[in-house]
């Protein structure tokens, strides 16, 4: 038996034990450059600027997702060869995201290009000889093959796999990605919206039989925990991930990176900047935008993604402080510079809740707004942002309880309380209004008047 360890300290997990077999299957893509990359992309965006505790990555997070995954495949009696699939599927789970994580996909139209679209070019990468040939030296017991890592990037593409189980461990409402980012999120935030038994739920996970086969699933004593956990997602919903000045923050950047894109071929100031890979980027970005309006997406989308995947695979958050920084010390007046500057010296935008509002006539008042005032305020010093969320679905992909007689239920028909939130679409919506503008006489009617709707 095989008692040694690498043991990584994490201050969600405690102690993080991977044995030395299963050190040989993580670590050559650990300590390759795209994930090592990882290290330098917050988890949570501009989380850290709310919630000054928030400045762990996707490095973090993959690692105790991989580390998750090991944890559920052993209890519930996977073989060797197919833990070692899952731990590899969750460590690359996330391995396409951008600076700013989900942020950063706002800068494309209609946020047409996600970190999803990355990824098969991000674990290309890794399925060529060269990379299996130094993997299989360390691991000569457990080969990587091309069919193996097909299996990988299946599981992560959410492909249809042979076995749905292993499947469900990467990606379901029950998949080792949510049960080790909540508790993150939340530790590392400052709150205890996320917590939940991690230990207990583990313990009663099991493999249940189902229509679609084997499926990952928990035994009646979960049902508690299960509830919990699905709970403690609402709350991060609610509070850390739509915070609203989270959001108004992310929706600043945003607005920086479009304008910046397409203002870097014409804006006499910015000249200096294009030889800069973000700023090389956005203008790729920029002219890809004007083509998907014009001729649609399909016929753009595919080439774009090819052709710049060398410049977005180096990309990370500090690439976009360094032209955030440099932008806001220009004495300029074009919106670019005026943006980078609120983000800069933190700025934060003035939040009005519109909970109860309806939304098409708070639009229909803030387009009218905008209209009249065109010359006296920039488009995106106001805006109404709209976040709407969902903390369970138990049609699409339900939760499978077994009770005591082997009976396999869907959990919302056991849990009262999981069948009242079951496929809730729940809403927050609130004007977001550049803080230098929120004393004007015209936009503090314009709160009066949405307050009233």
């Amino acid at each position: 038996m095989n008692n040694r360890y690498h043991v990584i300290k994490d201050p969600v997990h405690d102690t993080m034990q991977f044995t030395s077999v299963e050190d040989s299957w993580v670590k050559p893509f650990i300590d390759s450059p795209p994930f090592q990359r990882l290290r330098h992309i917050k988890q949570l965006g501009m989380g850290d600027f709310i919630f000054p505790g928030a400045v762990h990555t996707r490095f973090n997070h993959c690692l105790g997702a991989s580390y998750v995954a090991g944890q559920i495949a052993q209890k519930i009696g996977l073989a060797d060869e197919e833990r070692q699939l899952v731990m590899i599927a969750c460590l690359l789970h996330d391995i396409g995201h951008g600076p700013f994580s989900h942020a950063f996909e706002g800068i494309f139209f209609d946020k047409s290009i996600r970190h999803e679209d990355w990824t098969p070019y991000f674990l290309a990468d890794f399925g060529n000889s060269q990379f299996f040939h130094e993997y299989n030296r360390v691991n000569p017991r457990y080969h990587l093959t091309e069919d193996k890592f097909r299996h990988i990037a299946d599981m992560i593409m959410h492909k249809p796999v042979a076995k749905s189980v292993l499947a469900d461990i990467v990606s379901s409402q029950l998949d080792a990605d949510r049960l080790d980012y909540l508790r993150r999120d939340s530790h590392f935030c400052g709150v205890t919206y996320g917590e939940f038994d991690f230990r207990w739920m583990l313990h009663c996970m099991t493999i249940v039989s189902s229509y679609e086969g084997e499926r990952l699933g928990i035994t009646h004593k979960g049902i508690g925990v299960v509830e919990h956990y699905l709970m403690a997602r609402r709350l991060m919903m609610r509070n850390i991930y739509h915070s609203q000045k989270k959001l108004a923050l992310e929706y600043f950047l945003v607005q920086w990176l479009i304008q910046l894109a397409s203002s870097l071929a014409t804006h006499p100031p910015y000249a200096q900047l294009k030889q800069n890979p973000l700023a090389q980027f956005l203008m790729a970005a920029d002219e890809f935008n004007q083509k998907a309006k014009a001729e649609g997406l399909a016929k753009h989308k595919k080439a774009f993604l090819k052709a710049h995947y060398e410049n977005y695979k180096e990309l990370c958050d500090y690439d976009v402080f360094a032209l955030i920084k440099r932008l806001a010390t220009m004495c300029d007046d074009h919106p670019a510079t005026q943006i980078a500057a609120r983000l800069h010296y933190r700025k934060m935008p003035k939040i009005i809740r519109l909970d109860h509002v309806d939304h098409r006539i708070a639009e229909a008042a803030l387009k009218t707004f905008k209209d009249r005032y065109q010359a006296d305020f920039q488009d995106w010093q106001l805006a109404i942002i709209k976040t709407p969320h969902q903390s369970y679905s138990g049609e699409e992909d339900p939760i499978l309880v077994k009770n005591e007689r082997d009976i396999v239920k869907p959990i919302g028909e056991i849990s009262f309380m999981l069948n009242a939130i079951s496929d809730k679409l729940e809403h927050v919506s609130f004007l977001c209004i550049d803080k230098l503008i929120v004393d004007d006489k015209r936009v503090k009617a314009l709160i009066d008047e949405l307050q009233k709707l």
